[in-house]
């Protein structure tokens, strides 16, 4: 199983969000599963590329060129890949992925959430989607996209394309049992 995991490139001010990408990690190696991530080395995302490779994980990491410097790219990846530019790294880790999961992040993390989902949801592909709600850092966001589906804007069976929960191991169980055939016929993306 491969797994696409978005968040930040910062670590955030709350060390739960620390413990969570190492608990991500952690769950990916001991799953005998593959971590898809943006492949640089700093905030959230390296710790969770770092402590998937420390205990056994395959890593691949996608990254723009004219990021990999900025972000300074993880060179430890198992495979380093570096694309021409966002579109194509957001579209590639979709690609290579089976699931795909949002930790906290900041503008990116939820401009990959949102592209992903929205891609979901139009079918471009039949991945399942998941947000690990870290002490609620999510919880505005739940509610707005509650607000969007109460308003008419989102339909419901749109808005349960999201899974979320505030328990790793609980959240890739679920995501672990949705099969793309549960969603039919999907396009490839890359």
């Amino acid at each position: 199983m491969n797994v696409c995991v978005y968040c930040g490139s910062r670590s955030g001010t709350d060390p739960a969000f620390e413990e969570a990408a190492r608990a991500v990690g952690l769950a990916i190696a001991e799953r005998g599963w593959s971590l898809i991530y943006g492949g640089g080395n700093i905030g959230l995302m390296g710790t969770v590329a770092r402590t998937a490779l420390e205990n056994g994980a395959t890593v691949t990491g996608i990254i723009p060129t004219f990021l990999a410097t900025k972000e300074i790219a993880l060179a430890d990846c198992t495979e380093l890949i570096e694309v021409e530019s966002m579109h194509i790294r957001k579209a590639l880790m979709i690609e290579r992925s089976d699931l795909l999961v949002a930790l906290p992040g900041g503008f990116g993390t939820l401009d990959e959430l949102f592209e992903a989902l929205t891609w979901r949801q139009i079918r471009l592909h039949a991945r399942p989607l998941g947000l690990l709600n870290v002490k609620g850092y999510y919880d505005p966001l739940v509610a707005m996209i509650d607000r969007m589906r109460s308003d008419g804007f989102v339909q419901d069976r749109h808005a349960s394309l999201l899974h979320v929960s505030d328990d790793v191991n609980e959240l890739f169980d679920t995501l672990a049992l949705i099969t793309t055939s549960q969603f039919g016929d999907h396009l490839d993306l890359v």
